[in-house]
């Protein structure tokens, strides 16, 4: 009898791990909870809501076009890289780099992006 119930247990939480379109998973203990839910109701750990002012699709047009200059770091707020692919544009490396970034930002989630990207 107690086996039963671990498994039905078990298959409830499996259940409850798929998301509705107005839900989200909480940063800290990964439980299926609303969007717009400050505290989660399961572990108690209050929700980022920070929405980065740095855009995707920003990032991306400028790692394509400027990205051998450095010019998608500065906008996302790495100095340090910018001025290392400043100091080696003539190489044209980074402008080989910059494309791949580019193409990255590009094919990420918004979530992803600004869970790597965001300061």
């Amino acid at each position: 009898m107690v086996k039963k119930s671990a498994k039905k247990k078990k298959i409830r939480k499996k259940i409850k791990k798929s998301k509705a379109a107005d839900e989200k998973y909480c940063s800290s203990c990964g439980e299926v909870i609303k969007n717009k839910a400050e505290i989660c109701p399961h572990c108690g750990v209050r929700q980022k809501h920070h929405k980065s002012e740095k855009s995707r699709t920003t990032a991306g047009i400028l790692a394509i076009l400027l990205g051998g200059l450095g010019v998608h770091k500065f906008y996302l707020g790495k100095t340090g890289l910018g001025v290392l692919y400043l100091c080696f544009c003539w190489t044209f490396i980074p402008a080989l780099v910059g494309l791949i970034e580019g193409i990255i930002y590009l094919t990420q989630s918004d979530e992803e992006f600004e869970a790597k990207y965001a300061n």
